[in-house]
Formats: structure tokens, C-alpha cells, sequence
């Protein structure tokens, strides 16, 4: 689920070329369609917005045409970088990334519930949902959620006897289109180091995976700060790079959902 770019089209490249059975969703149906044609008989394609409440049942078309579904693979998100507060970019956020990672994330539980009681839930969060972030206020709640949501339906699988494993992949900032040009990003990665990280953690059924180490160790320590001491410290998460002021002057644009 969001496979139109950056991660989710790169994995989705990497599981078709590797024989995997494919069903890929998102808004981009000229990128579904190319995919498609690319992996003739390995890659089923459906547009589904998860903003929009048929979506669990385009997801439910898709699974159809696949002949059924072992893992889901939600990496669909939007985030901005909001210090002014901008209540539209605040409320579109979390449109997508609580309300509609909830109603796509609740239907493959269900299917896996209703269809033998096996499979893998997983999902590209952020490492941003690890404290309350300033300028990405509706981003790093929204990524929060998103952890704890998978918690809680775990525990639920365990209380209704469910053999459903979790995945929640936690990057830091990776470099795709999506990521404003106009700006540097602490400890930036590269999606094609990034992508096989995914696979592999979803693959080797991690629960909880930060990518890469270097967030891994910042994720450690960054967990222990207080809140009293967090709230004091004026975290900036990108600054700009040096550009022409026409391009310096870009207004807020939507970022990649990783973190």
C-alpha cells in the first residue's frame, strides 16, 4: 500500500524480481500500470486512496485478484514540515496517517482473522514517532500512533488466538523525490541502501527494525531523554541547503512518509 514511489515502489521492485506475487496499490495508476508491465503475471495493480472510505474494499478487489495475501505491507503516509501550523497540512495528515493507516491496516487483520488466521502485517513508520517533534507536530503523533496501533492489534491476535506477526520499520530521513530539494536532512540515506533493509526485516519477521544503525544507536538514547528536558530543546529538522533563493524560497511542499 503506497507503492506509486520512493520505498513502496523500490520493494515492490525488489519482490517481483525476486518471484513474488505482487498485488501494489496507490493514486498513480500510469506507475501501477508500468510495474505491471514490466512483471507480466507477477504484478496486480489497484487504485486505491486510503483517504476514501471504499478503499478496504478496493483492497479486498485486489487481494481477489490476487488468489489471496500472506503479507501486507503498508507504506503509504504524508508529513509536513509545519512550525506555522498550517491546520490544513495538520488535518490532512492525519487523514492519511491515522484515520486511513487504521481503516487499510484494520482490513488486513481482519482478512488474515477471516481466512485462516495467518499472515504478516507490516508497516513503514518512522523513527519521529519516538517523541513529540515541534515543526512535524501532526507527522510525529500521526508515526506514534501508527506504533501503537500495531501494539495493540498484536496483542489482540494473541487474545484471539491469531497466528498474525507485526513488523513496524522505523527509518530515519531518506533521500526520495519526496524530500524537499531545498533542504539538508540530519543523517540523510539513500533509498537503494534502505529498500533491502525493508525486505529483510519484514522477511526475517522483525518486530521492531530502526534503520539504519545510525539511527538505530540516536533512537536508543533519544528514548531516554525526559520530557521536562525534551520540550526545552529547540529541535530544527532540516535546514536549508545552498541554493538558488528561488529554490530556497520554495514554499512547504509534502515530504517523504519516511521518518
Amino acid at each position: 500500500m503506497g507503492a506509486t514511489s520512493g520505498i513502496g515502489l523500490r520493494v515492490a521492485e525488489m519482490y517481483a524480481t525476486a518471484g513474488w506475487t505482487v498485488g501494489v496499490a496507490g493514486r498513480k495508476d500510469g506507475v501501477m500500470k508500468e510495474l505491471s508491465s514490466r512483471f507480466p503475471g507477477r504484478v496486480e495493480w489497484q487504485h486505491i486512496d486510503i483517504t476514501r472510505r471504499e478503499a478496504p474494499a478496493k483492497l479486498k478487489e485486489l487481494i481477489g485478484k490476487l488468489g489471496g495475501m500472506d503479507i501486507y505491507l503498508h507504506v503509504s503516509g504524508i508529513g509536513f514540515e509545519n512550525p506555522a501550523l498550517n491546520t490544513d497540512h495538520e488535518t490532512e495528515t492525519v487523514r492519511t496517517n491515522a484515520v486511513g493507516f487504521t481503516r487499510m491496516v484494520a482490513t488486513a487483520f481482519k482478512h488474515f482473522r477471516d481466512n485462516g488466521g495467518k499472515g504478516q502485517i507490516a508497516a513503514v513508520t518512522s523513527v519521529a514517532g519516538t517523541k513529540g517533534i515541534g515543526e512535524l507536530a501532526s507527522y510525529s503523533a500521526t508515526k506514534k500512533f501508527q506504533q501503537t496501533y500495531l501494539e495493540a492489534l498484536e496483542q489482540l491476535a494473541n487474545m484471539q488466538g491469531l497466528r498474525i506477526s507485526f513488523t513496524d520499520i522505523r527509518p530515519g530521513w531518506i533521500r526520495t523525490p519526496l524530500l524537499k530539494a531545498d533542504r539538508e536532512y540530519p543523517m540523510t540515506m539513500e533509498l537503494e541502501a534502505v529498500a533491502p533493509m525493508v525486505v529483510r526485516a519484514v522477511r526475517k519477521r522483525i518486530r521492531v527494525a530502526v534503520i539504519d544503525c545510525r539511527w538505530a544507536v540516536g533512537y536508543f538514547f533519544w528514548r531516554l531523554i525526559p520530557r521536562w528536558l525534551w520540550v526545552r530543546i529547540p529541535v530544527s529538522v532540516s535546514k536549508a541547503a545552498t541554493l538558488p533563493e528561488t529554490a530556497a524560497n520554495t514554499v512547504e511542499e509534502t515530504m517523504t512518509a519516511e521518518p
